[in-house]
């Protein structure tokens, strides 16, 4: 079956109903048949809606053979499934978010979700349709005034979408990773907004949070909760508290990194597809939704991952996307939009309970409400700030410990291999011709990459978090600038010293294919001629790692408590 979307859209204020702010004089509750145990609330004001929706029910609507028609609902559309395609159609409400009132109304939005879903699941989608005939007797293309329209879909079956694949344990590390980096060359695809437009403004951003919370505190009084109030009332404080230590680095984002982006990128809009993770389900309705700074779209998957208990795959989520994208300022506002996004999820669950007249439904809706709320309040502390200093010869498995860190303990690595690649404007596969020495390995060059990986560092661990720095770190001075500039902001820093025989070390040098390293058997006889052993006199933890066996839950605890003191 086709998915749909289980999440309200972000930044929305689902307490309104109509333009005026009231809600719909007349709703029914239906059961949204592609989020099991969720309801949606849609308006009721559309009789002729309803009898198309019953109509197309029918096989004989369809111009192509249809064994049977299986019916999805969600609180704005219909979803036909008809074993090939699915058809999708708009249902005539008005949300204040949203409005497809008008048949115009509805075929533009049709339009809009092709063109915006194609950038990321072009085969999904395939055009728009007319719907002519009657509303009791409808033909999918027919011939005539069209009625409705439909966006046209091939289906997928419901076990490959991804909420369903970690389920089932198979949303492994590779998809994500993937699925990272294709969404940061998404973005990056992606053009600036119009000079005059406010999207992302630091203005805006606060409005819409503290949005959530005026909505969270009137629902949480309407249904007889007001003792849920003061975690929520505590998570708005943080918010705003912390909000003028973003400030700037919003405005200055507002200016360069608001995109055009998917808009509602969770686990339950993206399907598997000839072994590629594809985001589906773009937010078309509402511009103010979907442009939005890319770092708003990259916490909302993290927060989805981490609500699931899937926090290494977080974590990897987080650090390939910036790897990829290279936007390690951007870490200083994750944390603001990863409690923003759960306080929008907490919100939307205490809607759907003010509007459940089931008692265990609705039982079950506080439940999820309460534990949003608590992701919020742990996102609040997520991380810890630290940065750790890989070392070893290259080939020894310190791209792989730094990985296996950022999983075990969470953190953000950031590799001189690819910040190299990336100073001078090359992909980070991409063989550069440099001699040993020469062309990209200069000292002068070496030295501005370890520069920007000191920026980085300083970036990742001033924003709270523990950043992976993956370099040999074999000169005493290079160790010395991160270390002093670890005490200037008041964090640990540690080493990490991987180790290997020399016979794992040329082997693995002598075999590497397609990798960011450009190491070479000459250029590891140069790095053990002239590295500089760590001495205690540096006044720097560490911690001794095989490099040719896991990061063992000891080495994770060992590495825990040095960041912890």
């Amino acid at each position: 079956m086709m998915g749909s979307s289980s999440n309200q859209p972000a930044g929305a204020n689902p307490s309104r109903g109509a333009p005026d702010g009231t809600r719909p004089k007349s709703c029914i509750r239906i059961r949204d048949e592609s989020c099991i145990g969720e309801t949606r609330i849609v308006s009721a004001d559309h009789d002729t809606g309803c009898v198309l929706a019953r109509a197309l029910a029918g096989p004989a609507c369809y111009p192509h053979a249809v064994d049977r028609v299986v019916r999805l609902e969600t609180h704005i559309s219909w979803i036909f499934l008809t074993g090939r395609y699915a058809y999708k159609i708009k249902k005539p409400v008005d949300f204040g978010f949203l409005d497809f009132t008008t048949l115009d109304a509805r075929r533009r939005c049709c339009e809009d979700e092709v063109r915006l879903n194609r950038r990321l699941a072009p085969a999904l989608y395939l055009d728009v349709v007319p719907i002519c005939g009657t509303s009791g007797s409808p033909r999918v293309g027919g011939n005539g005034p069209a009625i409705e329209y439909a966006v046209r879909m091939c289906e997928f079956p419901q076990h490959a979408l991804a909420s369903r694949l970690l389920d089932a344990g198979g949303l492994t590390a590779p998809l994500v990773g993937d699925l990272a980096r294709r969404i940061a060359a998404f973005h990056a695809s992606l053009p600036p907004p119009p000079a005059e437009s406010r999207y992302g403004s630091p203005e805006a951003v606060l409005r819409d949070a503290q949005e959530n919370f005026t909505a969270v505190r009137a629902l949480l009084e309407t249904l007889g909760k007001a003792h849920d109030a003061p975690a929520a009332d505590a998570l708005r404080e943080w918010t705003e508290r912390e909000f003028p230590a973003v400030r700037d680095r919003l405005r200055v984002r507002a200016g360069s990194s608001v995109r055009e982006c998917h808009g509602d990128l969770h686990l339950g809009n993206i399907v598997l597809i000839d072994g590629k993770l594809v985001p589906f389900d773009c937010v078309e309705f509402n511009a103010a939704l979907r442009w939005i700074d890319v770092m708003n779209e990259v916490a909302f998957m993290v927060m989805d991952l981490l609500d699931r208990g899937a926090d290494a795959l977080a974590w990897l989520f987080l650090d390939e996307y910036l790897e990829a994208s290279g936007d390690y300022a951007g870490v200083a506002v994750v944390r603001f939009y990863l409690v923003y996004r759960a306080m929008v999820r907490a919100k939307v669950h205490l809607l759907r309970a003010s509007q459940c007249t089931d008692v265990a439904e609705r039982r079950r809706l506080l439940e999820e409400y309460r534990s949003y709320v608590k992701l919020a309040q742990r996102c609040t502390r997520i991380g810890r700030a630290g940065i750790v200093l890989m070392h070893g010869y290259s080939g020894c498995g310190k791209t792989t410990v730094a990985r296996d860190i950022v999983r075990a303990i969470g953190g953000i690595r950031v590799r001189s291999d690819v910040e190299r690649k990336r100073l001078h404007g090359l992909p980070a596969l991409q063989p550069s011709g440099s001699a040993v020495g020469g062309g990209l390995y200069t000292r002068t060059v070496s030295e501005a990459v370890y520069s920007r990986l000191l920026d980085c560092a300083a970036a990742i661990a001033g924003a709270g978090y523990t950043a992976v720095v993956d370099a040999t770190f074999l000169a005493r001075a290079e160790r010395a600038r991160f270390s002093g500039v670890a005490r200037g902001i008041g964090v640990p820093a540690i080493v990490i010293d991987v180790q290997a025989p020399r016979s794992v070390l040329d082997a693995r040098v002598g075999s590497r294919r397609a990798d960011a390293s450009e190491a070479t058997s000459q250029v590891l006889e140069r790095q053990i001629a002239t590295a500089e052993p760590i001495e205690a006199a540096e006044g720097l933890p560490v911690v001794h790692v095989d490099g040719c066996a896991p990061l063992t839950l000891p080495g994770s605890a060992e590495l825990l408590g040095h960041l912890q003191r």
